[in-house]
């Protein structure tokens, strides 16, 4: 497939995070871009405001007259997390179109270009998001596929006029091993997608493979501890390559000293809370080191960078707080917690968490009943199912009943917006990857009103 070649591009599940950004992508250089995706977002209508063409209905009649013929200039680009027996997909397989992968596509764009990819089971989205700021803020610009829209530039994909690309690299599916980068980052290998991985050692074993496939000059950048092949450590707890120390709170901000085996920074201030990332600042510093970004541009992005939507982000914060993020693995859960309470040791907390997957909860079920169980107060929604079918006695009751807090209740979402506008907590926080943030909005409006 020669990218050059390709006029028409048409996306089966064009409203995913990483779907939409080639969908920006192939609208950017001038191709008519479509798609199909079963649920109106945020994400969609920006696209349709955008100019491309988005469809809610899983049927052949609805693809657009321009994508029944197939042609050699056209691309049909699809995610693993469309079903099997999607029509849409199939029309497109049973005819002969060229179908690719978001995965492979995003492979097919890194090649000939620098390419700094990110991965990690968590910590990946906020930390490619940072190197990109690093680089634009800087003044060296770069492109970038994002696996969350950042906060500083309302969008994730940025178009460059370089030949650096910083890339998301997805372990879902094993995405991440169409990528030969230049610059590796691993944040966290936890156990996770263990309904593609069966268990934590092929997870390993893929994280391992992905960091075999840098270039021969290339260099990989990996938290310490991590099993993976030799490269550039980094922590914030062990001695590391590349360490932050001193870590401390200065007027509401989290503030940290950095050294590798070249340079100390001292003084430097994040824009974003919580210990965890300033462990991925760490690393998105050696980066920036690694390219000759000068440090006082470096030290300029970290105290401008503004995060990623639904990764602590503060929704109200006045005499009460409301903050929303997309946590939706235990550890992800724990690492949140840890930095809101840092922040507001003295409020009561109240949490509205929506499990993702039958899966992640039966496999996670003890570890997120340990941390959701250091809350003050818990709302539990109902399992988000995403491309899941139910399993036999995996519900958010098999999880509430694990949770050893006092005040706890299942709620539907309805009930969870009456339950918060009648109790109006001074610290709410609301967490999941599911549809939980449809509930930020209304819940904003309730804490506001009061």
């Amino acid at each position: 497939m020669i990218l050059a070649d390709i006029q028409k591009v048409y996306l089966v599940g064009i409203g995913g995070i990483g779907m939409s950004g080639l969908a920006r992508y192939f609208h950017h250089i001038g191709c008519q871009v479509c798609g199909y995706d079963k649920t109106e977002t945020p994400l969609t209508l920006a696209l349709i405001a955008e100019g491309m063409a988005v469809n809610y209905d899983d049927s052949v009649d609805k693809i657009p007259q321009a994508f029944t013929v197939n042609t050699p200039n056209t691309l049909i680009i699809y995610t693993p997390a469309i079903p099997a027996n999607s029509p849409i997909l199939n029309y497109f397989k049973q005819n002969g179109f060229e179908l690719q992968k978001r995965s492979q596509v995003l492979g097919i764009l890194s090649k000939g270009m620098f390419t700094v990819a990110v991965a990690g089971t968590h910590g990946k989205t906020t930390t490619s998001c940072l190197i990109a700021h690093i680089l634009q803020s800087s003044g060296n610009n770069c492109s970038a596929f994002l696996g969350g829209i950042s906060s500083n530039y309302n969008t994730n994909v940025l178009f460059g006029t370089n030949n650096v690309l910083v890339v998301e690299a997805d372990e879902y599916d094993r995405s991440f091993l169409t990528l030969h980068p230049d610059i590796a980052i691993i944040t966290s290998m936890d156990a996770d997608h263990l309904d593609i991985y069966g268990d934590e050692s092929h997870l390993v074993q893929s994280f391992q493979l992905f960091a075999s496939q840098i270039k021969p000059d290339g260099t990989l950048i990996a938290k310490l501890g991590l099993d993976v092949s030799t490269g550039t450590t980094y922590s914030i707890t062990g001695k590391a390559d590349a360490q932050a120390y001193n870590i401390r709170i200065e007027n509401g901000a989290f503030v940290f000293d950095f050294k590798n085996q070249n340079l100390q920074l001292e003084g430097l201030i994040l824009g974003l809370p919580g210990q965890h990332n300033i462990e991925n600042a760490v690393a998105a510093i050696q980066v920036a080191l690694l390219m000759d970004i000068d440090v006082n541009r470096i030290r300029e992005a970290l105290h401008s960078f503004k995060g990623v939507k639904r990764r602590f982000e503060y929704q109200l914060k006045a005499n009460k707080i409301y903050v929303d993020d997309y946590a939706h693995h235990p550890e992800e859960l724990k690492a949140c917690f840890t930095a809101i309470k840092t922040l507001y040791p003295d409020k009561e907390l109240t949490v509205i968490f929506q499990p993702h997957l039958f899966t992640r909860t039966r496999d996670f079920a003890d570890a997120f009943a340990h941390v959701l169980s250091t809350a003050d107060d818990l709302v539990l929604l109902d399992i988000y199912p995403a491309r899941e079918l139910p399993i036999k006695n995996v519900n958010s009751q098999m999880l509430l009943d694990k949770i050893t807090l006092n005040k706890k209740q299942i709620c539907s979402k309805q009930q969870a917006l009456d339950y918060i506008k009648n109790k109006q907590p001074q610290l709410l926080l609301t967490v999941g990857a599911g549809d939980i943030d449809t509930l930020v909005l209304p819940l904003l409006n309730s804490l506001k009103d009061a």
